[in-house]
């Protein structure tokens, strides 16, 4: 289980790393390992340190909690969708958001 573990948080580093248009060297140099150690990361063949889960996270802007659970947090997502939305919807976007808080009260 430990190991799937890795493999998982290796794929969001991968995931994100190449989202941000980054290279394995890039990472690696962020984090003072070797582009070598860093590509064993991202295949879940090698552990990665809580000051390098840290910095990593820094780097590629992710939360801690969805790097090594895989959840996002809710409040990013609606900010996610906030930022994504046409200015001329953002009301009804805001509307919306309201009454869901109403139903859930």
């Amino acid at each position: 289980m430990a190991d799937q573990l890795f493999v998982e948080i290796g794929e969001r580093i991968r995931a994100r790393r190449r989202k941000m248009g980054l290279t394995q060297e890039n990472v690696a140099e962020i984090l003072g390992i070797s582009v070598t150690y860093y590509g064993e990361i991202e295949r879940g063949n090698r552990k990665i340190s809580v000051e390098r889960v840290l910095i990593l996270c820094k780097a590629l802007e992710l939360e801690p909690n969805y790097l090594l659970t895989g959840e996002e947090p809710v409040g990013r997502e609606l900010l996610s969708i906030f930022s994504d939305c046409p200015k001329e919807k953002a009301p009804v976007l805001d509307e919306i958001v309201q009454c869901l808080g109403r139903l859930c009260r």
